[in-house]
């Protein structure tokens, strides 16, 4: 299974960018997906993420600016980010909680490369 970050760059306060993320491979249902972020000498937190039957879970920070949305057909995932603040600087990671056909009874974690976010004031 890998995943595949796509999305980021440079952008100025105020703006907006679109963030994806496909899930490919032998994957049997992706339960959860949703973003990460760390910006420089800070720990990594949860953005966002989705359930497959499109149960939402915010950020407070990012709530009424951010929207995760998904598309199980292609496994892919979306983060829409809109009133984008110097705050949003960090490395985006896509993940997504995945069962295999090789084995229906286990959940694995599996994560995107990272991408960059950067928001000039």
């Amino acid at each position: 299974v890998q995943l595949q970050a796509s999305g980021g760059g440079l952008v100025q306060a105020g703006g907006s960018l679109r963030l994806s993320c496909a899930a490919s491979g032998s994957i049997f249902s992706a339960d959860v997906m949703g973003w990460y972020r760390q910006a420089p000498g800070k720990q990594r937190e949860l953005v966002a993420d989705i359930t497959s039957g499109g149960s939402t879970n915010y950020l407070d920070s990012v709530k009424g600016r951010f929207t995760i949305s998904r598309d199980n057909a292609k496994n892919t995932e979306y983060l829409q980010m809109n009133s984008l603040k110097p705050v949003d600087t960090a490395v985006y990671y896509c993940y997504a909680l995945i069962v295999q056909y090789s084995d229906l009874f286990k959940h694995t974690d599996y994560w995107g490369q990272g991408t960059q976010v950067t928001v000039s004031s």
